[in-house]
């Protein structure tokens, strides 16, 4: 069992492990410290400086992010003398920085343009010009460089270097002409490369595909999963709804967690986003002529009754569990039988990191269900819920969907795809964890559709009383999967 310390920081006692990175302790326990090239998954650099504190028993000021926890410690973030070398050090970080913060894409989300208003150096003391490097360059994978802006933090190389391993990012030159850059004729190309769009603490790295697209302070953000593989990495979808128009989804960003993604998303599940607005299907059709919602509604009521006990339901492995539930119930009452056909989500390998070859993104939870894997049984009739499965039969086909499909339903019924309701689901290593709803669409939920059909209530509340008599989730609730989920299986 690690060793506890207690040490004191600006008259704060604090407690952690022995031996712990010094400003990794601080910045845990709510004490703001200034600092660029520390991050939690890239470990210690110490290029930047600008994470100095003051220290008790020590000449000078000393690198936090370079210091170790000790018993009894006595540290200062705050100071007129350490308050002053930071200042220096900004100083120098801004002598070459051009401060363009209106027309910067990274402007609300930059640490540099929060230290320099915090420390109020608003009057340059520079005589000569600026050294002026190359702008807007395309590096490849839609990560686009202003190496005028870079503070040669290295978060960026050290991520090519360690975490792909791809190297295709170094630090070149020297002195105030050291610029960041790759290999003449080469291109930044992994399947990881956006992240450094989120590591960069500036705006050197923007992505080409969000950059002037929205302004940050507009956006509002809610905390989700990813649904491109059963990894389940975490995610923020960031969305506005400007005046008189929709509700838009602009993009996904990585949200920690260590258990699952840490601190990072794949390319391919970033850009998914777009599938939001994408060929949605959003009328309801009756042999493919436009029809109303209640009229739709009452046909496959209909049909339900006069199919009772051979009625196949396809579901994809990729709806909620809480959608999953609902098809269970429906089924119950009709004497339907649910498939799910897992084959068609295997594509390709699982990479050493986080993509896997499975993107079924809750193949778990219809393992936990009871859902049978394998193709549907062939009855009177099929009922395919958002399943890629393309059904060519004769029968009566019942199709739900987010997205518009190759079909030849006789009925078609639009639903509310993922971002648009709240959910859960279980990823690859075993956890639960939340979808919650960001925007609002006139699409009905899949469990709007069943209660309708059922003529019962079919709350959210109601459907996690059903999962909780499953072994695996008795004793918990919604609100205890919380932001970083359980682990279940």
């Amino acid at each position: 069992m690690d060793k506890m310390v207690t040490f004191f920081a600006n008259g704060n006692e604090i407690k952690a492990k022995e031996g712990e990175i010094l400003l990794r302790a601080l910045l845990e326990n709510g004490i703001e410290v200034p600092h660029f090239c520390y991050h939690d998954a890239l470990g210690v650099d110490g290029n930047c400086r600008m994470c100095m504190v003051e220290i008790e028993g020590f000449k000078r000021p000393q690198v936090s992010c370079d210091t170790e926890v000790q018993e009894g410690m006595v540290v200062r973030t705050m100071g007129a003398n350490i308050n002053e070398v930071k200042r220096s050090i900004l100083e120098l970080e801004l002598i070459n920085h051009p401060v363009d913060c209106p027309i910067c894409d990274q402007a609300g989300e930059c640490k540099l343009q929060d230290y320099y208003m915090q420390t109020g150096l608003y009057d340059s003391r520079l005589t000569t010009q600026k050294v002026h490097k190359n702008k807007h360059i395309d590096l490849g994978s839609s990560v686009m460089l202003d190496q005028e802006r870079c503070v040669l933090c290295a978060r960026c190389s050290r991520f090519t270097s360690n975490i792909t391993k791809t190297g295709e990012l170094g630090i070149m030159g020297r002195g105030d002409h050291s610029y960041l850059g790759t290999m003449p004729n080469k291109k930044l190309d992994n399947p990881y490369a956006m992240n450094v769009v989120d590591l960069c603490p500036v705006g050197a790295l923007t992505s080409r595909d969000f950059r002037f697209k929205q302004r940050v302070w507009f956006l509002k953000s809610a905390d989700s999963i990813c649904q491109e593989c059963e990894k389940g990495c975490n995610i923020t979808i960031d969305h506005t709804q400007e005046k008189y128009k929709e509700d838009v989804i602009y993009r996904f960003k990585p949200r920690a967690n260590k258990s699952v993604n840490g601190y990072f998303m794949c390319d391919f599940g970033r850009l998914s986003y777009k599938k939001q607005s994408e060929n949605r299907q959003e009328e309801f059709l009756i042999s493919g002529e436009k029809s109303e919602s209640f009229e739709v509604l009452n046909k496959l009521k209909n049909l339900l009754d006069l199919n009772k006990g051979t009625v196949s339901i396809l579901i994809s492995p990729s709806c909620s569990l809480e959608e999953m539930m609902a098809v269970k119930l429906l089924a119950k009452r009709y004497e339907a039988e649910v498939f799910c056909d897992l084959d068609l989500y295997l594509e390709g390998k699982d990479d050493d990191f986080l993509i896997k070859a499975q993107k079924a993104s809750n193949k778990k939870g219809t393992e936990l269900l009871g859902i049978n894997s394998g193709d549907y049984k062939k009855n009177s009739l099929i009922i395919n819920i958002n399943h890629k499965k393309i059904i060519k039969e004769n029968g009566l086909i019942v199709e739900f969907l987010t997205h518009k499909k190759e079909n030849n339903a006789y009925l078609v019924l639009p639903i509310a795809y993922f971002t648009e309701q709240k959910g859960s689901a279980i990823n690859s290593d075993g956890y639960i964890q939340r979808m919650e709803k960001a925007i609002t669409k006139e699409n009905m939920t899949l469990l709007e559709i069943i209660q309708a059909v059922l003529e019962e209530e079919i709350s959210f509340d109601l459907i996690w009383q059903e999962l909780q008599k499953i072994d695996q989730l008795n004793g918990i609730s919604w609100d205890k999967i919380g932001k970083t989920g359980i682990k279940v299986l």
